[in-house]
């Protein structure tokens, strides 16, 4: 059974025939680790219920893309109205939960790309696993007019979010807000307490949290859950933190901010030290239950954490994780490309999942084994992510890869002599 992230294999004896004939191959096999190995084949339909039961009970991970925002702010990837209209709505197939739809204070035309999105996208249902639409979010500064400029963009869509950010590290505070960690304070409750007036639904980002005092976030965190806030974001970002340092901080922020087992806590990592998906997942093994994420992984400078490396990183490795989500990774290819397209940021080849080169085998030896068994060489189906293998004919190919070109061709009657003649 080819499950997405790898592939198990396994016999399920179904008829009272077929049992009889599986007792009879243990009892007649002379190795004991024949033997063994069939009673607990016998058993693996047992196991793979239970494991099936285990990974629904895991909690369900909140997908945050914020490639309409964050993505968009990658030098040259501006979008215009209608192409944000169309990656929303890709988005929303993918089973995206929160769009980042924009900065509505930032511009009359982002007001109205958010707005448009609200509108148009939010109430969208299609192909979404649990019925539910993506939840549409706009960012704005923890100012008043930014806030409520925010939520008439956002009002329109079914469920919808404000964000609002303050920085908390004490080089912002002192040389960008000029700010005391007192009056910090003051201005983070003041905006969750107004945005919460507004939406039930209000998330509050620490900017530059990897570099802040976890003590004063924790004591902040804490004073903006008095205030309504429903989402915490911790964010890195300039990409400085390493993955222990940002799964321990998670864990401690949950641990010692009061309240902090009543609300979610959201992951936001940069990539300046390529350490952004690494640190995004440990924040998930820490305690988070958010993860903000951009397709191909674009953003600011190095850009952000990958969507796809995320989805299909719990989606091999379920029992790593303590979490799923509902993402159709089929969809993944076709997102990446349509993100491409619109902001024309190519895909590295050796990108990992959406890459060029992600499925393509030129080495004969790796070839040789694709051929034989898929999962020699592929961790994870390419179908999962929308794609095929490739074998790639070069220097490196070996026969078997050159008689499956020549029958995908249509020469499938040549002799081995002449195969081997013409390689």
């Amino acid at each position: 059974v080819d499950l997405r992230g790898g592939s198990s294999f396994a016999c399920f004896p179904r008829k009272d025939k077929e049992k009889d004939m599986f007792r009879t191959a243990v009892s007649r096999s002379t190795s004991p680790g024949i033997r063994g190995l069939l009673r607990r084949t016998g058993n693996l339909r047992k196991f793979s219920m239970e494991q099936k039961k285990e990974q629904d009970d895991k909690p369900l991970l909140t997908i945050f893309d914020t490639t309409l925002r964050d993505g968009e702010q990658s030098p040259g990837a501006t979008m215009n109205i209608k192409e944000k209209l169309t990656l929303a709505r890709q988005l929303s197939k993918l089973g995206v939960d929160v769009c980042e739809a924009g900065f509505p204070i930032a511009s009359d035309g982002d007001f109205e790309a958010v707005k448009l999105v609200a509108q148009e996208i939010g109430p969208l249902t299609e192909n979404r696993a649990h019925g539910r639409p993506m939840r549409i979010c706009g960012l704005s500064r923890a100012i008043e007019k930014d806030i409520y400029r925010c939520y008439e963009a956002v009002r329109h869509a079914p469920l919808h979010r404000i964000h609002t950010f303050l920085a908390t590290s004490d080089i912002h505070l002192k040389n960008k807000l000029r700010i005391s960690r007192d009056e910090c304070i003051r201005q983070s409750v003041d905006a969750v307490a107004y945005a919460r007036s507004l939406v039930e639904d209000v998330e509050f980002s620490a900017e530059d949290a990897g570099r802040s005092d976890p003590a004063f976030m924790a004591e902040l965190f804490g004073e903006v859950i008095k205030a309504g806030v429903s989402t915490i974001n911790v964010p890195d970002t300039v990409g400085f933190v390493t993955p222990r340092e940002y799964g321990d901080l998670i864990k401690y922020l949950k641990e010692n901010t009061p309240g902090g087992d009543t609300i979610t806590w959201s992951t936001h990592c940069h990539n300046d030290l390529g350490l952004a998906v690494a640190n995004t997942l440990e924040g998930v093994i820490g305690g988070a239950r958010q993860v903000e994420v951009t397709i191909n992984g674009i953003g600011e400078r190095a850009g952000n954490a990958s969507l796809e490396e995320i989805v299909m990183a719990l989606y091999t490795r379920p029992q790593v994780f303590p979490v799923q989500c509902s993402v159709d990774s089929t969809q993944i290819t076709r997102t990446s490309r349509m993100v491409t397209s619109v902001t024309g940021m190519n895909v590295q080849p050796n990108k990992a999942i959406v890459g060029a080169n992600a499925f393509a085998h030129e080495a004969g030896i790796h070839q040789d084994g694709v051929l034989k068994h898929a999962a020699t060489y592929e961790i994870m189906s390419p179908a999962s992510v929308g794609l095929k293998s490739t074998l790639v004919l070069g220097k490196h190919s070996g026969k078997h890869a050159f008689k499956q070109r020549l029958e995908e061709l249509g020469f499938d009657e040549l002799s081995d002599d002449l195969i081997k003649a013409a390689f």
